[in-house]
């Protein structure tokens, strides 16, 4: 198969597996678990033990990994979301490889630098290293429990629908994120190129109730600037952001004007 092609999917027929990056218990897991479930009769669940937010593409390396069954095709691993998705194709369902691997939905945003960070994100990109087609889902929201879950529930089956009727390369995950805003009020569907935040991530002093100083990682502190085109400006204006993301980092600008120094 090569990079330019593109593979449809039938999702009648489909075998899909639901992760996330908030863990098991996660609201929207449970809704994007509904989603898929809307979608196929044939809906798996492989998700973290607990929270995994910010563990990016990491791997549990030095200890074992414990999978605990909850139902017939519900399991929870006391690992990493890129541990999930290993552990669901060579331990849990051997019998046959899921079709499309459904990330999500993250309690929160996965845009521009986000991606690099994100558990959710790393679940996708993992299933697409071994050839899986992948779509990682996100909700924006406003504070830590204001979050419009409806409209991720109203636009996400019709977006994963079209994304897999029209298929895309087996090098590349979608990553698909939800205005803060309620379903009604969404301005469409844009297809858009990853952004870069004016900010970076706040890193917030603060003391204990004894008095000991220390230090927390807090969010991005700014996307008012964001360029036009991009996923942050997308959401910012209500839309549903796309972005086709390549597992591919290379940057051939920069080959390219190095290779004379490096004949």
């Amino acid at each position: 198969m090569t990079r330019s092609s593109s593979r449809s999917i039938d999702l009648a027929k489909a075998r899909i597996l639901v992760t996330n990056d908030d863990g098991i218990n996660a609201p929207g897991l449970k809704l994007l678990e509904k989603i898929a479930k809307g979608l196929s009769r044939d809906v798996w669940v492989v998700a973290p033990e607990a929270e995994q937010s910010g563990a990016g593409h990491s791997l549990t390396l030095r200890r074992p990994l414990q999978v605990r069954r909850i139902s017939s095709r519900r399991f929870a691993v006391d690992g990493t979301p890129t541990d999930c998705v290993l552990v669901a194709l060579s331990h849990i369902m051997t019998q046959r490889a899921p079709d499309l691997v459904l990330s999500g939905i993250n309690r929160g945003a996965n845009l521009g630098e986000d991606v690099t960070y994100s558990g959710t994100i790393a679940a996708a990109l993992e299933a697409t290293l071994l050839r899986i087609p992948a779509i990682a889902l996100s909700q924006l929201r406003s504070g830590a429990t204001s979050v419009h879950w409806q409209t991720s529930e109203q636009h996400a089956p019709g977006i994963i629908r079209k994304l897999a009727a029209i298929g895309w390369p087996e090098d590349v995950l979608m990553n698909v994120n939800f205005p803060n805003v309620l379903p009604d009020a969404v301005t469409g569907v844009r297809l858009a190129r990853q952004g870069r935040r004016v900010a970076g991530i706040e890193v917030v002093p603060m003391t204990d109730p004894v008095g000991r100083s220390y230090l927390w990682i807090g969010d991005f502190s700014s996307d008012e600037a964001a360029a036009a085109k991009t996923d942050l400006a997308a959401v910012r204006d209500g839309a549903i952001a796309v972005t086709p993301l390549h597992v591919d980092l290379t940057d051939e600008r920069a080959l390219k004007a190095l290779a004379s120094h490096f004949p």
